[in-house]
Order: C-alpha cells, then structure tokens, then sequence
C-alpha cells in the first residue's frame, strides 16, 4: 500500500472549503494588535494569546532590533555548544528571580519545552498523571517518555486519587496539569492537587503558557495565584502570549533544571532561541515586572466583556481568565457563526472535535489589555446579532 494513500483519501479539508466555511489560515497584514488588517479588511482581534498586548510595545520592538544589530539574526547551533549568549543567561536569571524558583532553562518553543521537561524527568518505571483537558504539548512530551501515563477526567480530584493509588510506592511520580486550561479558561484545582502530591509521595508540574501575565501576583501565574509557588515543583511556560515573542521555559530548583539541562533530547539536539526573540522576551518580562497594573486592566477588560455577553444572551463558559468560550454546540453551527462574525469584522478561534465533544464545539474568544471598551462593545453586538438565538 502506497503511504501517502490516507492523503489522496483525506476530504475533510476540501469539503469544508466548498461549502465556504473553512475557517484556518486567514493571513495577518499588519502587526498582531487589537485591531488587524487580515485578508484585505479591518477586523477586531479576539482570537490572539497576545494577552498583555506586547507585540506592539515600543519598548519591546525596540529591544527586537537591538538584538540583531548586536548578535545577528540567529545562533546556529544548540545552547550545548556554540548556542548560548549572554542574553539567554539573562533571560533565564530573570525569570527564575520573577517566578520565585532557584533556575530557569529556554527552549525554542513552548511544544518543545513540555517535550524536553516530561521526557527528560519522567524514566523507565515512572509514572505521569495528565488531566484529560491538559494541552497536546503534554501528552506528546509523556509519550516520547519513557514512563506510563495515567490520565483523569478533567479537574476530577477523585479521579486523580484513584489514579495516585495505581502507583507502586517504588514508582517516581509526577503530576502535570495546565494551570489555566487553554480551551476552556478555567484554572488548575491546584490547592487539591498539591495536597494529594503530599499525600501519595507524588511531584507537581505545572503548564503555565495561559497563566503567566494573566493571574497571581504581578502575572507571576497559578501557582502565585493560590499562594503555592513553594509547592509546586517545575513550572513551565511560553514566550509565545504574554511576553510577545516565541520560545518557552522550566523554572525549578537548580538541581531539576541542571538535571533538564543535560538530558533533555529536545533541548540538546536544537538551536537555541534567536537571539531577536530572547531580547523580547527579556523585554517584555520587564515591562510586565514594572508594569503590573497591565494584569489588572486585562482583568478588568475580560470582566467587562463577559458581562456584556451575558447581558446580551449570549451563552458563554464562565471563567476568571482572559479566555471567554462561546457555545456554538455543533461544527456545522460553529463554523458557520465564526464565518459570519468574521465576515462583520470580528474574528474568533473555532473549537471542533477532537478538541472538544461532537456536540460541544466552542467559538474560543480571547483579550488583550490593549483593547478597549468602544471595540469591546462593537464585538458584543456582533456576537449578540449571531449568537444570542444558539440554542443547544
């Protein structure tokens, strides 16, 4: 059998664009800000993890620049060898201090950075418990462990304790759950989490990619939400949201991190960060560490925006998080609403199965402290117009 056979059979793509209603790779003409030029005509943006709306901040382009003019565009090679400048040494120190950890470790990108946490920490004979809901980067970084995986229903603390139970006493154990879940906005029961850890001898990593800049302390993320940044073992995140550039990180103890630094197969066999998007970074840390009153005005702005749409009878997930899911219920429902609401100049993310239940599909919304209440408005009488009659 020919392999590329599946490909010459696969319709799904094609079938959804004859009827008008493929919704993917719609291209960006201008910066990604709260308002976009995107395939010829001016659209509101509430479908970016731009959270703290730094793309576009002076001080952070400005840092961009510099870093190629300094160190070139790229560094052609892993951190292991001639891959490492002094800007990624900063990097890291800077997060480790902002996260209250001990070290710091950059990866390339936020999928990478799961893939080299999970399959460095978690060995033969170990086991790591995943909850359903957690992002693909995890489930893929258990996969390319050596370990076994265990998974419990989503924010189901009975479920993750039968699951604890499994493990032989002999057994290393981690637990990693997204700290805000990307697709439904709703955060970790990491107080409950953490107290089963102790309980069963387990460790605890949190995915923070959707948290940091958006809750606790000055953004500092879930763990700061809930007062357990002690607790919580290895924090991952991404550069890719709120600090406005690509790559993501592990902060720990020196001891983990040295350990991820030295056997992580997708840290060591890639280039490092550019050297453009490591000063970004870098930039955009700090202007959230000097500015954390961003946090509560992308607070306010979700706040003011959910009670618009409940206003409006438009159903929505509840959240605290700058993620505001839409149920739409069918695909065929959802992609037609997005194309529409699309079409009047706003655009969203549609979520269709796999990622979620055939009769649950989600227009996924989300907003940057960058918008403001005039396009907020605007948005809600479009999404009021093409959504307030959805019923089930």
């Amino acid at each position: 059998m020919d392999i590329f056979s599946k490909c010459f059979a696969y319709s799904y793509a094609n079938t959804l664009r004859a009827k008008g209603l493929y919704p993917y790779f719609h291209a960006l003409e201008t910066r990604q800000g709260p308002e976009v030029v995107m395939e010829g005509k001016r659209r509101i943006m509430l479908g970016s993890n731009n959270y703290l709306g730094l793309t576009t901040c002076p001080e952070v382009l400005e840092a961009g620049l510099k870093a190629i003019e300094q160190y070139g565009t790229g560094c052609s090679g892993s951190r292991f060898l001639n891959g490492t400048l002094k800007l990624h040494l900063e990097l890291e120190a800077e997060l480790a201090d902002f996260l209250h950890k001990e070290a710091c470790c950059t990866f390339s990108t936020g999928f990478q950075s799961n893939l080299g946490i999970l399959s460095a920490l978690v060995g033969h004979g170990d086991y790591v418990l995943c909850d359903k809901e957690n992002h693909a980067s995890i489930y893929d970084g258990c996969r390319l462990s050596y370990g076994r995986m265990l998974t419990y229903g989503h924010s189901n603390m009975e479920e993750l304790e039968i699951q604890l139970q499994k493990v032989p006493e002999s057994a290393g154990c981690l637990i990693v759950t997204d700290g805000v879940f990307s697709m439904g906005g709703d955060v970790a029961k990491l107080p409950e989490i953490v107290a089963l850890a102790r309980k069963y001898g387990a460790r605890v990593m949190v995915d923070d990619a959707h948290g940091l800049g958006v809750v606790g302390e000055g953004g500092r993320g879930t763990a700061s939400l809930f007062g357990l940044e002690d607790e919580v073992d290895v924090i991952m995140g991404t550069f890719s949201k709120s600090l406005a550039s690509l790559g993501g990180y592990a902060v720990a103890s020196e001891a983990v991190i040295d350990f991820i630094r030295h056997n992580s197969r997708p840290f060591i066999f890639s280039a490092s960060i550019p050297p453009a998007n490591a000063a970004v970074a870098l930039a955009a840390l700090r202007y959230l560490r000097s500015h954390p009153e961003i946090v509560d005005r992308l607070c306010a702005l979700s706040s003011y925006m959910r009670r618009g749409l409940k206003a409006r009878g438009v159903p929505i997930i509840e959240s605290n998080t700058p993620i505001i899911p839409i149920y739409t219920y069918t695909a065929e429902n959802t992609l037609l609403k997005a194309k529409r609401i699309y079409e009047k100049g706003v655009y969203v993310n549609t979520v269709l199965p796999p990622a979620t239940a055939a009769d649950k599909c989600l227009l996924r919304t989300s907003y940057m402290a960058t918008l403001t209440e005039k396009l907020l408005d605007e948005a809600i009488e479009v999404f009021a117009g093409e959504l307030a009659e959805v019923s089930a």
